[in-house]
């Protein structure tokens, strides 16, 4: 987890060199310095279009902050205090197949001032971080506001999502009906419970990663900035017939100004623990009366919702890519992970910085992987592919035959990408429930 070595690590002073070249200065921002940590605030937040922060707000983020490495670039030409670019990163768990976690680098709120494109800012913010995380974690992951950006630094999506709007019309309930109940909670409640969920869920479901103190406020609606926006929303729980909560939500509705049967239900959070909470709450969200359309926005590619009502075609799904992985240290993360069935496979990796670089042999005995780093072909079943690949390939989530049939991946031998499969499958489908 976070310490002050990697929070402090210092920025590589080649890339500081480079930007200086370029009029532009990269180093790190003292979290603890309030006025500091405002000026980087403001500007990140400004390159997610965000609008003026409140004192309130600042505050939220001066905490956040604090327990993260923030990167900004000024443009010492400048008389705004705010940097051109920014950056923060983190030590988080990442869960991987096997109910297992692994020290992952987040990376965040990276951004780059209008005024201030193609001056190499983005390649020195992402390079800043991947040299500093190779020091401190395995791995490097983040989710992304623009899908092109990060594959040139390695990355690719693992984790997958599904967003849904439901027509109510067509939409009769057929799945199970459980034990517990469903009931009204506050938000601060809320809070609570999707803090202990989270937490208990981490490790269940690969690609999930630890939530933070900020995040929760902001997916319960207590942060500061959500003083108007509490106020439309409705918070409930399913408790298990043994009493413990199980699965939550949020929503607000909005519409039917014109007719009151015409409303639309907007899920902002859903949490599932359990089958039966899963089932309790969807169907609590599908018959809320007076709405004719619900939309729920972020659930697993998986999810069996369309198998509980008996129109599938009253839902229109919507895939996107979400989590997205850097693998740094091949031997850690193959080792970390278990597998379902057992064999030998090498991987040709080809990184453009060099952190994956090799010929890597796997053999997974028990479910347990094994790695070793070759020399040469040894007639094992063999994939040539780049760092990308590989990381969009570890969690399970992804298959070496659709990888290979978009020409992302080479396979050494017939059938080597089918073999690949087989032993890097998973038996849980990746999941990342929050943005980060």
């Amino acid at each position: 987890m976070s310490t002050r070595a990697n929070l402090t690590e210092p920025v590589d002073p080649a890339i500081k060199s480079r930007l200086a070249e370029a009029g532009l200065r990269i180093d790190l921002v003292d979290a603890n310095d309030p006025e500091a940590a405002a000026a980087f605030s403001d500007a990140a937040n400004r390159g997610f279009h965000g609008g003026t922060l409140s004192p309130e707000r600042h505050a939220e983020y001066f905490e956040a902050n604090k327990a993260r490495r923030n990167t900004g670039v000024w443009d010492d030409s400048s008389s705004s205090p705010e940097p051109v670019g920014t950056s923060n990163s983190w030590i988080s768990r990442l869960a991987v197949p096997g109910n297992r976690t692994i020290d992952a680098w987040a990376i965040s709120s990276v951004t780059v001032a209008s005024t201030h494109h193609k001056r190499g800012i983005a390649r020195a913010l992402m390079e800043a971080e991947l040299a500093a995380a190779a020091k401190h974690a395995p791995m490097a992951m983040l989710t992304v506001s623009e899908s092109s950006l990060y594959q040139r630094y390695g990355f690719a999506p693992a984790a997958f999502a599904a967003d849904y709007e439901f027509d109510i019309r067509r939409t009769t309930w057929s799945g199970p009906i459980p034990d517990g109940r469903v009931e009204y909670i506050s938000l601060e409640q809320f809070a609570l419970e999707l803090g202990a969920l989270h937490e208990r869920m981490v490790p269940t479901r690969p690609g999930m990663v630890d939530i933070w103190p900020l995040r929760v406020a902001q997916l319960s609606g207590t942060s500061a900035a959500d003083e108007d926006r509490a106020k439309k929303l409705r918070a409930i729980r399913y408790v298990d017939a043994a009493g413990a909560t199980r699965g939550i939500a949020n929503y607000r509705i909005s519409g039917g100004d014109q007719d009151f049967v015409k409303h639309t239900l907007t899920v902002e959070t859903l949490v599932i623990e359990t089958p039966d909470a899963g089932a309790a709450l969807w169907r609590y969200l599908l018959e809320v009366p007076l709405v004719e359309k619900v939309k729920v926005e972020h659930r697993p590619v998986d999810e069996p919702v369309q198998w509980m009502i008996t129109d599938w075609r009253a839902a229109n799904v919507t895939l996107w890519e979400h989590q997205y992985l850097r693998i740094l240290d091949v031997p850690a993360v193959l080792r970390a992970r278990t597998y379902l069935s057992d064999g030998q496979i090498e991987f040709e990796v080809d990184d453009p910085y060099d952190h994956a670089s090799g010929r890597w042999e796997l053999t997974v005995k028990d479910g347990v992987g094994q790695i070793a780093i070759v020399d040469h072909p040894s007639g094992l079943p063999a994939l040539v592919l780049g760092v990308a690949e590989l990381s969009a390939l570890f969690l399970g989530g992804v298959t070496a035959t659709t990888l290979a049939a978009a020409g992302r991946v080479q396979e050494a031998e017939p059938g080597a990408a089918a073999f690949a499969d087989e032993i890097l499958r998973a038996g849980v489908t990746p999941f990342l429930s929050i943005w980060y």
